[in-house]
């Protein structure tokens, strides 16, 4: 991508070892899409900066947001004006293993708003998560 970063990002940070969350699996995708998804895999210090397209795609996070946040005429349901919900889902029982982890697949629902950024912290457990808007 062109750009330094996508208008949302996430980092993970594994608070067993108190390490980054390095190559874990992520998804990232409007609830109005349920079926389109970008990709990618946290680096070394546990951080998704930018996303992988869906294949044959040439949208981008940016243009899915303004198009699919609420406009008058075309309200999105429960999501005030200028803001859509999005979906990041972590692969964690690859990371940990699924028989190592209560939670299998972490899954994160938010609402964006068109124009800002978002940085979605998850800190991680096998048996627990906590995660907050971050900066």
């Amino acid at each position: 991508m062109a750009t330094d970063r996508d208008p949302i990002t996430c980092h993970v940070l594994d608070t067993t070892t108190g390490r980054p969350g390095a190559n874990i699996s992520v998804k990232l995708y409007n609830t109005s899409l349920p079926n389109y998804f970008f990709s990618a895999t946290t680096n070394g210090d546990g951080r998704i900066a930018n996303w992988q397209l869906p294949e044959g795609s040439n949208e981008t996070i940016a243009s899915l947001i303004h198009d699919y946040a609420s406009q008058e005429g075309k309200l999105v349901a429960g999501c005030p004006l200028g803001s859509s919900i999005w979906k990041l889902q972590f692969d964690t029982g690859s990371y940990y293993g699924v028989q190592n982890t209560f939670f299998p697949k972490v899954e994160l629902t938010f609402l964006v708003k068109e124009g800002e950024h978002f940085h979605v912290p998850l800190l991680l457990g096998p048996y627990s998560f906590t995660t907050y808007r971050g900066s």
